[in-house]
């Protein structure tokens, strides 16, 4: 685990280590997630539609997509 320190304008450097294994370069953004006690820096996605391409797939197996729209509208099946 690194090891960081806040300067006194709450700067931090990202350690190379984490900048190398997920590609961020200079002028990235990254996402900040406070979670309870915690803080998670996330690099931003260049493209968010690629990124939540095929999420939670599995939900979907076994499901007819056209039969579940048609089940949410009420309609009939055929």
């Amino acid at each position: 685990m690194a090891r960081v320190k806040v300067s006194s304008k709450y700067q931090i450097a990202v350690p190379a280590e984490a900048r190398k294994k997920l590609g961020i370069k200079p002028g990235d953004h990254l996402l900040v997630d406070i979670r309870e006690e915690s803080i998670l820096l996330m690099p931003e996605p260049k493209d968010w539609a690629e990124a939540l391409a095929g999420l939670h797939k599995e939900i979907w197996e076994g499901i007819d997509p056209v039969e579940y729209v048609r089940g949410e509208r009420g309609v009939c099946p055929d």
